[in-house]
């Protein structure tokens, strides 16, 4: 009986998902269009014509870059293949830190000079404000038809400039996300929350990459800290013989080209690469914790329940 209840389940969870698109906006939403029609249902959506009156989208270019900022020192992830914060082997390794000029990041990335591996300019909490205040009289300090909408300020303003070879490996955050690209394109894979059934988590010893001197990397384990739960599998060549639930699931992919910007609900999936010296500014609104994180929680919980990842 238990067993029969258990394949009713996991029978469930497999037609949950609904196909669906990434849909276009031709002018940001009014507050009450964006509560109603994108946030409420947690939907995503590429918002054109949002960033026309920021100063950003025509000053910023590396020569501009290199003369108001190249001076200032930036934190840079530093990886051997470009990925940070990712499932290497048994390890969750995430990525080495080194604070660069940002005029070095300039210069690795137009082939005036090398560094060991690749570099993303990518440290979260705000690094903007924190890191490059200087930038900040280019762009508005939130989205206010957002803001109003969310009834908040965003927790967090982040900048964004890398190597092609920088990739954002498969994960999901707690955050209201709104990614605007100033310059490049960003290439997103993203999965509904309704997907979870499908995508697989597994325990990880945290590891973080140290460079030598020579320029070489290693793993060093992070001592004293609790196994990570990540997603194991690369979308992009996904290991079906080992995670064969995965073909069940219904990826999206979207291009956010400069002067678009991504409206990426909390939750989503979400695994992105990017043109060579992409940049861009993102902001991240505290997800409310209300119906749709229970209803997560509770499909979360279920595909635990029943063996599904």
């Amino acid at each position: 009986m238990a067993e029969a209840a258990l394949d009713a389940v996991r029978r469930e969870l497999r037609e949950f998902p609904v196909a669906a698109r990434v849909p276009y906006l031709d002018e940001p939403p009014t507050p009450l269009h964006f509560y109603r029609d994108w946030v409420c249902p947690n939907r995503p959506c590429i918002i054109r014509n949002a960033l026309q009156h920021w100063p950003a989208l025509q000053k910023w270019s590396f020569p501009y870059l290199r003369a108001t900022v190249g001076s200032t020192e930036v934190s840079v992830a530093v990886t051997p293949d470009g990925y940070a914060d990712a499932v290497r082997g048994d390890r969750f390794v995430m990525p080495a830190e080194r604070h660069l000029p940002l005029s070095r990041v300039l210069d690795v990335l137009e082939g005036r000079a090398q560094h060991p591996g690749v570099l993303y300019v990518q440290k979260q909490c705000s690094n903007l404000p924190i890191e490059l205040p200087q930038l900040l009289p280019d762009l508005e300090p939130h989205v206010p038809w957002a803001s109003e909408a969310l009834g908040k300020m965003p927790d967090a303003v982040n900048f964004w400039l890398g190597e092609a070879a920088a990739v954002t490996s498969l994960h999901k955050d707690h955050y209201e996300n709104l990614y605007c690209v100033i310059s490049g394109e960003k290439h997103f894979l993203l999965h509904p929350p309704s997907d979870r059934p499908f995508i697989p988590y597994e325990l990880y010893i945290p590891a973080t990459y140290q460079l030598t001197e020579e320029g070489s990397f290693k793993m060093v384990d992070e001592e004293a800290m609790e196994k990570v739960p990540w997603i194991p599998l690369d979308p992009l060549a996904p290991d079906l013989a080992r995670y064969p639930s995965y073909s069940q699931a219904q990826a999206l992919r979207c291009t956010v080209q400069a002067g678009e910007m991504l409206y990426l609900p909390a939750l989503w999936f979400h695994h992105v690469q990017q043109s060579h010296g992409c940049i861009a500014v993102n902001f991240w609104y505290d997800m409310e914790y209300d119906l749709k994180y229970s209803y997560f929680q509770l499909l979360d919980t279920l595909t635990k329940a029943s063996g599904l990842y």
